[in-house]
């Protein structure tokens, strides 16, 4: 049930869909998330349900070690359906408040990876205990639509503190950094790309999409640039040849922080 190492696209699909889902796991994306919440007309919850279910249990169809499958729920009775089928590689869970609602969801889906998306400010004030709150928690995100109704923000500019909060109360939990929420407007890709490398900068990686279109625009912009690369591969040489601290010729400054950012550098312009 686990996915890539590092896992940079996260395309959302509607649950009753199916002919859609099986074609997104050809897009190229990471992780394929089927959404039973926004994404599905309040008349046909169930049967994206069911077709979801059917889909999960087709272990031809889903190989969770090619692309992995996660499901955005919409309520405990999906938690309850897709719990324990073959093809589920995680459960994204919306508008998760407390750690309580974590326990609650693990203890109808033990041992399935749980994703919560904090999407209201009560969700950023407990985003470590969050975060936190059970070992079957792999990853935090915001659900940055409700969050912004809820804040009354207008820009970007104004989800700058709450993506911060959560970069920092992820990596203080030990999990990877956060997903990106998605970008609504698929025709402006110059727009993704700017705003994706407005996200990097805040420590945010990789970032969910809502078409096939938007996926390679998000795999560039979070992966290292040749320059940053080569600066990478300067600083790990550097290391091997003198122990501790240093100063590079051209002046930069080395030291234990800086080569395990490199290394991270090279691990994620690896990854396949």
């Amino acid at each position: 049930m686990s996915g890539p190492a590092v896992a940079l696209t996260w395309l959302y699909v509607p649950g009753d869909r199916p002919d859609v889902v099986r074609k997104a796991l050809g897009s190229g994306a990471d992780v394929v998330i089927v959404d039973l919440e926004d994404a599905v007309a309040p008349g046909r919850k169930e049967y994206a349900r069911r077709a979801t279910a059917e889909l999960l249990s087709d272990a031809v169809t889903v190989d969770p070690m090619a692309v992995p499958v996660h499901v955005r729920v919409h309520g405990e009775d999906d938690v309850k359906a897709l719990a324990g089928l073959p093809g589920l590689s995680g459960i994204r869970l919306p508008k998760i408040t407390h750690a309580a609602s974590v326990h609650h969801v693990e203890a109808l889906a033990p041992g399935v990876p749980l994703y919560p998306l904090l999407e209201s400010a009560l969700a950023i004030e407990h985003a470590y205990s969050i975060a936190g709150a059970h070992h079957s928690v792999r990853g935090i995100a915001l659900g940055e639509a409700d969050l912004r109704a809820d804040l009354g923000v207008r820009d970007d500019a104004g989800l700058d503190w709450p993506r911060s909060r959560v970069v920092i109360a992820a990596r203080a939990a030990g999990l990877d950094p956060p997903v990106m929420s998605v970008y609504p407007d698929v025709r402006d890709l110059s727009g993704l790309r700017s705003s994706c490398a407005h996200g990097r900068g805040l420590g945010l990686l990789g970032r969910s999409a809502i078409h096939p279109r938007q996926l390679p625009v998000i795999e560039r912009a979070f992966r290292p640039t040749a320059q940053e690369v080569e600066a990478a591969e300067q600083i790990l040489e550097a290391s091997r040849t003198e122990a501790g601290a240093q100063a590079l010729p051209d002046g930069r400054f080395v030291d234990a922080a800086v080569v395990a950012t490199a290394e991270r550098t090279l691990s994620l312009a690896r990854r396949r």
